[in-house]
């Protein structure tokens, strides 16, 4: 891959968002990236979104789309998505047997996930994190809106403060051994900051290996997503946008839009992201 094209580019997004004069830890929706602190106990989040993902083999929209977490217990967060979306294969035969057959609409696979915070951070020690997911298999699997199996996603997420700013990060192994799909890892890097009261800003470098013909995801990709978060006059109420593009490997985009309100026991102010990771769009399948 093309390191040091990447690493300078992402040197410039991260110039931009350093400008600002707070950094918040957590990663999430709208971003591929997530990080290791659950929902606090006795605390919800909402989100409404709709999304669209994919490449030249086959275009992935999704929505709308629910997703709800609990602070269920001290340190864990139990999580669900119910999603509607499309799969708009290319069929253009230079990518078969990928990206092959009809269009199609309606629920895809939903995603149940419990995320573990099992070490504080402290001033010598990162904040680490499980967030196991289980997709189970609601799409129809002769449609191509499902995978017609329940699989796996397997991450472990670190973030630390640095003085002024913290990094999130970490790394993921998928598990779907069904037909035309592959076992992969993913990982991804993010950076978030406060611009004022009502807006912040973040970008994130994530990457994933090859996920199998039969999903738009054919080959390996490393993507650069910017988007953020605007904060209006109602508590807990937020607009979460992002959008990314290929930067090496195979060509592709991943976009997400949505609503987030969070509410709970107490008055501690809310960060959307420290529920679920944003669903890969291509997931669909």
């Amino acid at each position: 891959m093309r390191i040091n094209s990447t690493c300078s580019k992402l040197r410039q997004l991260l110039l931009l968002l350093l400008t600002a004069s707070k950094l918040w830890a957590q990663a999430g929706p709208p971003f591929q990236t997530d990080d290791p602190t659950p929902v606090d106990l006795g605390h919800y989040e909402a989100y409404i979104f709709g999304g669209v993902g994919g490449t030249k083999v086959e275009l992935d929209p999704v929505g709308p789309a629910f997703e709800f977490n609990w602070g269920a217990i001290p340190n864990v967060q139990l999580h669900m998505i119910l999603p509607l979306g499309a799969v708009l294969p290319s069929n253009n035969p230079i990518y078969a047997p990928g990206g092959q057959g009809p269009s199609a609409f309606g629920l895809t696979d939903m995603e149940l996930g419990v995320k573990y915070g099992f070490i504080k951070q402290t001033k010598h020690r990162p904040q680490i994190g499980s967030f196991t997911m289980f997709e189970l298999p609601t799409g129809s699997y002769s449609r191509g809106l499902g995978a017609g199996r329940v699989w796996y996603k397997l991450p472990i997420w670190v973030e630390k403060e640095f003085g002024p700013w913290s990094l999130v990060g970490g790394v993921g192994y998928a598990v779907n051994t069904q037909y035309q799909y592959r076992n992969y890892l993913y990982g991804g890097y993010l950076v978030k900051r406060e611009i004022n009261k009502k807006l912040e800003l973040s970008a994130e470098v994530f990457s994933h290996a090859r996920e199998g013909y039969a999903t738009p995801q054919t080959q390996a990709s490393t993507l650069i997503d910017v988007g953020g978060y605007y904060h209006f006059n109602s508590p807990g109420l937020q607009l979460l946008f992002a959008y990314g593009h290929s930067i090496a490997g195979q060509t592709e985009t991943y976009g997400y839009l949505g609503l987030y309100k969070t509410w709970g026991n107490d008055k501690k102010k809310a960060v959307p992201g420290d529920g679920a990771i944003a669903p890969p769009i291509k997931l669909l399948k």
